[in-house]
């Protein structure tokens, strides 16, 4: 249990995968204009992530290495998570239209994610098994939606500030995000 509550801690504050990782970096800064779309990406992503997590898991424990096929990993991970998002898009269409609509294309970009991705590879790399890869995803995408959460809620109170003609727009949002991650850093003293 206490394994489990460092790896929560430490995925999604410490190893922030947007701050300190710098993965996911297209939706961090493309979603992150509302707190409101924010949010719903951030649930998309905790969804994808942490099932992708679980299921890679599986398939690698139980498929791939006792057929040897361990070289696959990255191909089939790939192939789990587009099929994932795919279910995550119809869902949204279905369910949430307006939400839907809000997160545009960034939505199917969950697939070409690093962070998914990254998170699936690391849980491998880590050698974690299936409980403890599918709560490092967990926590990474808790992590990953703090973040873009946070940074949307700037965005929206910076559209108010007199800001200097040069730094206005994306570079502005880029200083901003350097701030963050200087912040994040101060969590890195909990591990």
């Amino acid at each position: 249990m206490k394994e489990l509550v460092l790896i929560l801690v430490t995925s999604a504050l410490v190893n922030n995968v947007v701050l300190s990782q710098f993965l996911g970096l297209c939706p961090f800064l493309g979603v992150s204009k509302s707190v409101d779309t924010a949010a719903g990406m951030g649930g998309a992503v905790i969804f994808v992530i942490t099932l992708s997590s679980f299921v890679t898991s599986v398939i690698y424990k139980f498929i791939l290495i006792p057929t040897n096929l361990t070289y696959l990993q990255t191909i089939v991970f790939i192939l789990i998570i587009a099929a994932l998002v795919q279910f995550v898009e119809m869902f949204l269409k279905k369910s949430i239209p307006s939400l839907y609509k809000a997160l545009g294309v960034y939505l199917p970009l969950i697939t070409t994610n690093c962070a998914v991705l990254g998170v699936a590879l690391l849980n491998v790399q880590k050698n974690y098994g299936i409980l403890e890869g599918t709560v490092n995803g967990f926590a990474t995408a808790v992590g990953f939606t703090i973040a873009i959460i946070l940074m949307a809620g700037i965005r929206e109170k910076i559209k108010y500030n007199d800001i200097p003609k040069a730094f206005q727009g994306f570079p502005i949002v880029l200083l901003t995000a350097g701030l963050m991650a200087i912040a994040f850093f101060g969590f890195s003293g909990l591990k």
